[in-house]
């Protein structure tokens, strides 16, 4: 089976957070870290060979002694943030190891992830290499501009891009390479500046990301009814091909 690689963004400022003596990813989550959360269904894939954590220097001290025992146990290596999330990414993957296969990239504040949503981006990748979940839009869109409509988009095109999105390695490498100081909000738009295609796989809303405190407050009441049963659909070109693709649990 091919190798994986998982890189959890922890190096983000939290400004919308609105709590000023510690980030989000940090906090507890019904006991547990948001960060631990995150990275933890990751690091009991069996398919998981390399868990890099990117932490924000002026949290990397105080983060690794707080953070001691997760660290040890979960076999973490730390690599110091950048910038921008890019500049971030960009340090850890050059500290994936040469013989891995694909490199996931998750948020370190979307604790909800289920083994069985990041089972099902993973067979996409290894099909199409590139996959990302996604939801399709619901609500009416609207462009505004100072306070003020001035378009509704349509919708039935549009989807929310989630984390983990994972790319065959050389393939991010590649597109970070080509980079040259464009800011992108995710990796599947440095991938896209390629021409590779990127596969959807849907995956539900409630792999959401903690932003605010309400998202926090929401990510609580959300914690316990997280999905059991393997739930995703598939909507990477070779779908049709691979109908066992969401049974992929070994």
């Amino acid at each position: 089976m091919p190798k994986f690689a998982v890189i959890l963004a922890a190096a983000g400022k939290s400004t919308r957070f609105g709590e000023a003596r510690r980030k989000k990813p940090f906090i507890e989550l019904k006991g547990r870290p948001v960060w631990v959360r995150s990275l933890e269904p990751f690091t009991n894939h069996k398919d998981v060979a390399q868990a890099i954590v990117v932490v924000s220097p002026d949290d990397m001290d105080w983060f690794q002694e707080k953070f001691r025992p997760n660290l040890a146990f979960m076999n973490v290596e730390l690599v110091t943030g950048g910038k921008e999330r890019a500049d971030s990414v960009q340090n850890a993957l050059a500290r994936v190891r040469a013989d891995i296969d694909f490199v996931a990239v998750h948020d370190a504040a979307r604790p909800l992830i289920t083994p069985q949503w990041i089972n099902a981006v993973f067979s996409a990748a290894i099909q199409s290499g590139a996959a990302i979940p996604a939801f399709p839009i619901s609500s009416t869109v609207k462009r505004v501009e100072h306070g003020t409509i001035m378009e509704t988009i349509p919708r039935d095109q549009l989807w929310g891009a989630q984390t983990p999105q994972v790319f065959a390695r050389q393939l991010l490498l590649d597109a970070y390479a080509r980079r040259a100081g464009f800011t992108a909000t995710d990796e599947a738009q440095l991938v896209e500046r390629l021409g590779q295609p990127v596969a959807i796989v849907e995956c539900s809303a409630m792999n959401m990301k903690i932003t605010t405190q309400e998202d926090f407050r929401m990510a609580e009441a959300l914690l316990h009814t997280l999905p059991a049963e393997k739930s995703l659909k598939s909507l990477h070109p070779f779908a049709a091909d691979n109908p066992h693709l969401l049974d992929n649990d070994e």
